[in-house]
């Protein structure tokens, strides 16, 4: 009974494998349908690239023969797509003959003919759905030099950046082409990652305008080339020039201890001036000398004086580049001579002969005609006095100037004698011809707020520094920070040559130095040097608050445009100053020294929007800017728009803005710009400080 029984299962089974596998008569028994478990693209999938090899994977191996191009078919719309079937294990492949069209939607389909290795076929077509995208063309999306950009290097090396990888051998000198005018520049191509390259066979030519084409020939690894050619120009840098020189061409009498010196027209870099590109001959005979370079300016220092009543030769040649390594066109080559061992004489002193109103804190000064032996400029050469009294100081020399700063401020509305004796000696050790002797009178005014140290900055960021955004961004004087030297930006110092991260489009011109903190350029002395003002600037800034300088008055209620103000305290009502009604005009009535202190407990606002808006302050009847002081107790915004002339002392709590970024008007600030705890940020602007 147990054999009829297996006898009959076995041959039910064997019934069930030969008619294949179905849904009922014992599917599970005989074995697993085939199904399809996934699809690459999944059903409903979007965005599928063009070139996308279609796949489907099943649950069990297949039979390569009935995975055919009429069980495995693509279709766009009723349109089958021509392709290549394989079958590999459980996974189908249809690689089209072609890329997909963009923007479509294609279906595919398994059909019941797509059987397993037992013979057993999918039970019922298996459909899905897919889109595909849009073509994805390369693009460039960056050039170095930038579209328009100035200054450029004459050994620019000029690449391109795409958005994609591309085909190397579709980037060629036919695709990638730099030309000037209608010329076109020999060079060679070069491609890596995304970006090509175009390495200028001989050295740009300076102050010239190069385009840089890529053409549609330019294709991407899927055959796609640029839409339109892509095109940019950019200007190469102008050689460097020589503007002036000390002594000047064909000067006469040069003193035999002359420093010689050069200007150039932009800054240069330093590793160029050297004994090798900055020359002084007697006829073939070269002068041995040490060369140094500060701001734009080469000097050449002889190892002896020049012989008398000889004639000279400066050269500097073509090794001498700019800092975008651009050289001088040809050499620069000038003559003097020099004269005899004449004495020196004092040219010009600060404050003049007889000069009246003197600050009380003025620092005496005087120029002589030739640079003297700083070892004779001492407080036994350089004295002043009052009557018979000699006043204390310090004395100091620099370049052809002496200064002496008094210990303590003068006596209002008193004579003062200064006088530099023959004791005083030239380089060469020839004295003055006789004692120079000069008077003059202190201001009336004792009650002019002091400024001390911070008088000589003609911008003061705090603790947080100073910025600038600007090419045409001027300080006549020096200007600092007790913050580190990074965070000045946009200038240069005009002493040292030092460069505080300046770029193309921020270029700033600091006359008078830089001071900061540490790192280099900043330096622990600087620091001291910085700290000391803001000290100052602090007990200035309280001189001339409500607190110390009471009774002001508001007479626009707040509005100062427009008004014609005499000499006195001001105070806002309210809390503000605002200059937008037009200018502000104050009238000093005939009296040099006259003092006007504007007290603000919040902001001060000069200038409204718009092209037209800049707002200034004028100076009638023998007003000084140096007499105008600002007192505000939190920010400061001059001219926003750009433009217009600002006067006197600003000291805010919380920092100084002058114009915007991006506008090209020039701003004026007759006066200083001095914040306490915040930043100063300008935007072509031109600050000259007052004098005392």
């Amino acid at each position: 009974m147990k054999k009829k029984k297996l006898l009959i299962a076995i041959t039910i089974l064997s019934i069930v494998l030969l008619a294949g596998c179905k849904k009922d008569d014992f599917a599970e028994v005989a074995g697993v349908c085939p199904l399809v478990v996934s699809t690459s693209p999944a059903n409903g999938a979007t965005n599928v690239p063009l070139e996308k090899v279609i796949t489907a994977t099943f649950n069990e191996q297949m039979n390569p023969l009935t995975i055919t191009g009429t069980s495995f078919i693509v279709q766009e719309g009723s349109t089958p797509v021509a392709g290549i079937v394989t079958c590999s294990g459980t996974t189908a492949t249809f690689t089209p003959s072609s890329k997909l069209d963009p923007n479509t939607t294609f279906t595919g389909k398994i059909t019941t003919s797509a059987k397993d290795m037992m013979g057993n076929a999918i039970q019922t077509d298996f459909v899905w759905t897919f889109s595909t995208g849009a073509i994805a063309y390369p693009t460039v999306t960056n050039t170095d030099p930038f579209n328009l950009a100035t200054h450029v290097t004459l050994n620019k090396v000029v690449a391109a950046t795409f958005n994609m990888k591309m085909d190397p051998t579709t980037i060629t000198t036919t695709t990638v082409t730099l030309t000037q005018g209608t010329t076109t520049i020999a060079g060679t191509v070069a491609y890596v990652d995304s970006t090509v390259t175009f390495t200028p066979t001989k050295a740009l030519s300076p102050n010239m305008v190069y385009t840089g084409t890529i053409t549609t020939g330019a294709k991407n690894l899927l055959g796609y080339g640029l839409q339109s050619n892509y095109v940019w120009t950019f200007t190469t840098d102008a050689s460097p020039t020589v503007i002036s020189t000390d002594p000047t061409i064909n000067a006469t009498g040069v003193a035999l201890n002359k420093v010689v010196a050069a200007t150039f027209s932009v800054l240069m870099n330093p590793v160029t001036i050297t004994t090798t590109t900055f020359t002084v001959k007697q006829g073939t005979t070269l002068i041995t000398g040490t060369v140094a370079y500060s701001g734009s300016t080469a000097t050449f220092t002889p190892t002896n004086p020049f012989t008398v009543n000889t004639v000279y030769t400066g050269t500097i040649t073509t090794g001498a580049a700019n800092l975008q390594g651009t050289a001088l066109a040809n050499n620069y080559v000038w003559n003097f001579t020099t004269g005899s061992n004449i004495a020196p004489t004092v040219i010009s002193t600060d404050p003049t002969s007889n000069a009246t109103g003197v600050a009380v804190n003025k620092v005496i000064a005087a120029t002589f005609s030739v640079p003297m032996d700083q070892t004779t400029i001492t407080a036994s050469t350089f004295t002043l006095k009052q009557g018979t009294t000699a006043v204390s100081g310090v004395v100091s020399y620099s370049g052809s100037t002496a200064s002496f700063t008094p210990s303590s401020n003068l006596l209002a509305s008193t004579v003062y004698t200064a006088t530099i004796t023959t004791g005083a000696k030239n380089v060469a050790g020839t004295p003055l011809a006789g004692n120079y002797i000069w008077s003059f009178t202190t201001t009336s005014n004792a009650n002019l707020p002091v400024l001390g140290s911070a008088a000589n900055f003609g911008a003061f960021g705090g603790t947080a520094g100073i910025t600038n955004q600007g090419l045409n961004t001027v300080i006549n004087g020096a200007i600092a920070t007790t913050g580190v030297s990074t965070k000045v930006t946009g200038f240069h110092d005009g002493l040292t040559g030092d460069v505080y991260t300046e770029t193309p489009l921020n270029v700033g011109d600091v006359t008078g130095g830089i001071f900061t903190a540490p790192p280099a350029p900043g330096t622990a002395t600087s620091q001291t040097i910085a700290q000391n003002a803001l000290n100052d600037a602090t007990i200035a800034y309280n001189s001339i608050s409500p607190a110390s300088k009471p009774g002001g008055i508001d007479p626009g209620n707040g509005e100062l445009g427009g008004l014609t103000l005499a000499p006195g305290v001001y105070k806002s009502a309210s809390g503000t100053f605002n200059i937008s009604n037009g200018d502000l005009t104050l009238d000093a009535q005939g009296d040099p020294n006259a003092v006007w202190i504007f007290q603000t407990a919040a902001g001060l606002t000069v200038g409204i929007a718009g092209t037209a808006g800049a707002r200034s302050v004028k100076m009638i009847n023998g007003g000084l800017p140096q007499n105008v002081f600002w007192y505000v107790g939190s920010a400061a915004t001059i001219n926003g728009a750009g433009g217009g002339t600002m006067v006197g002392t600003i000291i805010a709590y919380s920092g100084v803005t002058f114009s915007t970024a991006g506008v090209a008007a020039q701003t004026v600030l007759n006066g200083r710009a001095i914040s306490l705890i915040a930043s100063v940020t300008m935007v072509n602007t031109t600050i000259n400080i007052p004098t005392p």
